[in-house]
């Protein structure tokens, strides 16, 4: 009788910890920082690619502006 007991008891509690598992949730919260990363990522490549433009405009102005004849 014990041993029934005790493997009704093993049988409910695996049940039980698949009811809980937190494995979905987990993969949720990692998927929301991943797409968090990814936004910071794209904002910051475009900001500094802007930036960057910018910086290549300014100098193209510069450079137009010099005498080409030595």
């Amino acid at each position: 009788m014990t041993t029934l007991m005790v493997s009704v008891l093993t049988f409910v509690s695996g049940i039980k910890d698949r009811l809980e598992s937190e494995k979905g949730a987990t993969a949720t919260e990692y998927s929301l920082l991943v797409a968090f990363i990814a936004f910071g990522i794209i904002v910051a490549v475009t900001a500094f690619g802007t930036a960057l433009s910018g910086w290549f405009t300014e100098v193209s102005g510069v450079v137009n502006g010099w005498d080409a004849t030595p």
